[in-house]
Parts: structure tokens; C-alpha cells; sequence
């Protein structure tokens, strides 16, 4: 099938094969905790090399899932790879939702550059995916048989279906310092270059079953746009960061250490966008098409012709999309060798979000993570995490859903769809960073001090920004 409105279904059932997000990470002064949450300093004074990176080896983080009541569909199709709706209930209305998220950095490269106020910068290079869907059961059914639908049964609004899902590098810039001993601020700059996006958003439906008579009608009213719109237009060239679909992007963090031992962080992640150049494609649909001598097509030729409705309206021109963005707040504290953490997440643009309870236990230099956390869009999920970590080596392993993955990682082995109930879903996330160089060292410990033998005293970063702007 080579339009896009197959793509995107096939796109929503295959985002349910995968899974992970990161929440155990926040507040661990790991590599990947201090690009995605800024104002975390990574180096120990006295004991850290100056410099540190992951040397491109891996640091990534993926999560998806799938609920509704296509759960079993969904299953079968990831575990046993067959495709069947006839158990499907048609006509109820229900949507199911789909979400996925994918983090990876390839290369990051952090530097401690003044020992005054801690500053750290750093630089790094991501490939980010991130999806959302909310599609009937009938859009499913529809591409598998089309005659489950009743005959000479009007059918309305059964594929109002809304969905999106957008990729890109990321190459970013950032820096971190202290503004006293309690505070610091965070700031990561970030330029982007577009791999692929495509969303669909439809309105209004309509469908009509004749099979005596050997005619399908069927109906839709919404808009596509898409970075490509039939297969062919993908390629392994479109993974190559080429800027043709450039954007921009900000991150703005703070962290607070109270006096009582309280940590709190907060932050507004991936403020952004991105420009999608003039071949892109946008398809406003507003049509009815008939399908006539249906004995005489295939299944394959009957989906072509549905998925024309799409193809026929395409025009090519440029759009903006936004980046999806979040918000975090975090609140923590340590007993000893046990520290909980309070976490809230909320997309500022798409729908989802999460409260989380990190419930880390240290020993030593190895530390390990339970974390229950309950998505705003009715998902519940258990997470591990274990870390090993000195001042200049960690390394870490977890799932964001441990239960969901080992059941999903059963049932894809098997071939088993009997494997697993409830919502679909799987995650997973690795990382390492390793420092390197001479070891940063105490002030009081400096050789030389700010503003002394002719050296000029350092302002900071962020003192000096706000002192442009004051004026």
C-alpha cells in the first residue's frame, strides 16, 4: 500500500512493538539526566575528569503503548504478525489511543569550564521521535474487511480518527551554573533538521455497504499533512541531518536545594519548531468516493481506492509543526540511603502527561529504582532502573514498564498472542558516560583564583544575561 492513510495505521500498530521513558533518571547527575534537565550538574569537585561522553555508545530511552479495544488485535499483530478483526466490536464509538516516545543520543560532550559558580557546557546530538493516535476500531476493520461493515447500513463518523507523528535530529548547545550555593539555572539551545512527519485529522466520516449492488461508499471530511505521502518518498537518505526541514528549539531549567533538604527542579522542555519545506505535502479532504464491481478487485485495489480520497486532494507546499513540548517538577529528598522523588510531566501541546514516584535506594555505588507512575491518559505503569555510578563512570538499565515489556518480550518470542492481557505497551532505556582529563578541583584548592595575576573575574553566564537584559 503506498498512500499514506495505510502508513499511518500501520504506523499506529506498529508503535505499540516498543517502549520507555526516564523519570528514575532525574535528579542523578548521569550524562543523560543533565541534557535533558539542564540546571543538573554532572561533575564532583576533587574527584571528576574535566571532560565527559558517551564516545557514541549507547544512551537512548524508547516507550510506546497502545490501549482500547483493539488491545488483542494489537497483540496479535506484534506477537503473531497476522492481521485479524473479525472479534472487533464495531460501532461503539470507542477510541483507541496509541502513544509513543523516542530519545536517543548518539553523541554527547560535556565540559566543566569554570570552577566560579560550577559551570558545565555541553554538547550533543539526538534523534527524537514522538507520536500520538486516536483511532476507531472501524479504521482497523476497514483495511482487513470491508465486509464486516452491514449491508446497506449507513455508517457516520466511524473513521474520525486523529493522529500525528514526527522525527528529527537534534544538535544542541548548553550550559549550567550555580547563581549561589542554593540555585542554579540551566539553559539548552538547540537547532533541528526534520526527518519525517505526517498527521491526520478527520472530522467527519461516512460509509456504506451495498454488496448486493457491488458498491462501497465512503466518505471523509479532515486534513493530512505529511512530510511524504506514499512510500517510495522514504528512503535511508532521509536519516541523513540535511537541514532541508530546519527548526529551533529551547529548554530553561532550575534546580533548589533548601536549607531543611529538600531538591527542587523545574523545567519546560523542547520549546520549539520546525519548518517542513515546500515538498511536503498537505491534503484537504472533503470528498465521497464509490467503489463499484467490488467481486471483480481485490483487497489490496479496494484500499488503494479508500486511500485515493487522500492522494487525489495532495498539494504540495511548506507548514510548521511544533516540537512537543513539556513541563517538570520534581521534589526530593534523602533519608540516608533511601531518596524519594515527586515527579510531574505534562506535553504542553499534544495530549499526555505523568505523575511519577521515584523510590531510589543507594548502597554504595550502585543504587537501584522503583517507580509507579500513572499517565494522564489512564495508563499505570511500574518501573526499574539499576545504576552503577562513580564520579567518573555510570551506567544504567531500565524499563519504565517492566511488567508490559516482559509480557510483550514473551509474546513476540513465542509467536504466543495469548501472552499478555490489558493495554499493549514495552520499555526500555541504557546509558553510559565516562569522564576524562585532569580532575576538577575545589577553588580552595586552585592554583590561581579569579582576578588575581591579571586574570579577569568571571561574571557567569546567567548573571550576565540578566544584566543585558536589565538594561
Amino acid at each position: 500500500m503506498k498512500k499514506i492513510y495505510f502508513l499511518l495505521i500501520g504506523f499506529l500498530l506498529l508503535a505499540s512493538e516498543v517502549g520507555a521513558q526516564h523519570y528514575a533518571l532525574y535528579n542523578t547527575r548521569t550524562l543523560f539526566d543533565a541534557f535533558e534537565n539542564p540546571a543538573i550538574r554532572t561533575f564532583t569537585l576533587d574527584s571528576s575528569g574535566k571532560f565527559a561522553s558517551n564516545f557514541f555508545l549507547p544512551n537512548f530511552s524508547i516507550n510506546a503503548a497502545n490501549k482500547g479495544s483493539a488491545e488483542s488485535i494489537i497483540r496479535s499483530i506484534t506477537n503473531e504478525r497476522i492481521y485479524n478483526t473479525e472479534t472487533l466490536p464495531l460501532g461503539t464509538g470507542e477510541l483507541n489511543k496509541v502513544f509513543q516516545n523516542t530519545n536517543i543520543y548518539l553523541l554527547t560532550f560535556r565540559i566543566f569550564s569554570s570552577y566560579k559558580y560550577n559551570q558545565e557546557v555541553g554538547f550533543a546530538w539526538q534523534l527524537r521521535s514522538d507520536a500520538y493516535g486516536a483511532y476507531t476500531n472501524e479504521s482497523l476493520a476497514i483495511f482487513d474487511n470491508y465486509q464486516r461493515f452491514s449491508e446497506q447500513t449507513p455508517y457516520n463518523d466511524v473513521f474520525n480518527n486523529s493522529a500525528y507523528q514526527q522525527s528529527y535530529h537534534q544538535f544542541s548547545v548548553s550550559v549550567r551554573e550555580n547563581w549561589d550555593k542554593r540555585l542554579a539555572f540551566g539553559l539548552k539551545l538547540s537547532l533541528l533538521s526534520g526527518i519525517a512527519y505526517n498527521s491526520l485529522q478527520i472530522n467527519n466520516s461516512y460509509f456504506y455497504s451495498d454488496i448486493p449492488n457491488e458498491r462501497l461508499d465512503i466518505g471523509l471530511n479532515g486534513i493530512y499533512k505529511g512530510s511524504f505521502i506514499a512510500s517510495n518518498e522514504l528512503e535511508r537518505k532521509n536519516l541523513i541531518p540535511t537541514f532541508k526541514n530546519p527548526g529551533l528549539s529551547m529548554t530553561i531549567g532550575t534546580t533548589y536545594a533548601s536549607k531543611s533538604g529538600y531538591f527542587l527542579m523545574g523545567n519546560i522542555k523542547d520549546l520549539g519548531f520546525i519548518r517542513w519545506n515546500k515538498d511536503s505535502h498537505v491534503a484537504k479532504l472533503n470528498a465521497l468516493e464509490s467503489i463499484y464491481n467490488l467481486s471483480t478487485k481485490s483487497t489490496e485495489e479496494i484500499n488503494n481506492q479508500i486511500t485515493d480520497l487522500v492522494y487525489d486532494a495532495d498539494e504540495q507546499k511548506s507548514f510548521v509543526t511544533t516540537t512537543n513540548a513539556k513541563a517538570d517538577f520534581l521534589i526530593s529528598r534523602t533519608f540516608g540511603f533511601y531518596k524519594p522523588s515527586f515527579i510531574v510531566s505534562k506535553n504542553l501541546f499534544h495530549s499526555g502527561g505523568d505523575l511519577a514516584l521515584v523510590n531510589t535506594f543507594k548502597v554504595d555505588k550502585f543504587s537501584a529504582s522503583l517507580t509507579p507512575v500513572y499517565n494522564f491518559n489512564n495508563f499505570i505503569m511500574i518501573g526499574v532502573q539499576g545504576m552503577y555510578r562513580t564520579p567518573n563512570f555510570e551506567f544504567f538499565l531500565g524499563s519504565d514498564n517492566i511488567g508490559k515489556s516482559i509480557s510483550l518480550a514473551k509474546g513476540i518470542k513465542q509467536s504466543d498472542a495469548t501472552i499478555g492481557t490489558g493495554y499493549n505497551a514495552g520499555s526500555v532505556y541504557m546509558g553510559l558516560g565516562i569522564k576524562f582529563g585532569r580532575t576538577v578541583n575545589h577553588p580552595m584548592n586552585l592554583s590561581t583564583m579569579p582576578g588575581v595575576n591579571g586574570e579577569k573575574p568571571y561574571k557567569g553566564f546567567f548573571r550576565s544575561l540578566f544584566t543585558f537584559f536589565k538594561k
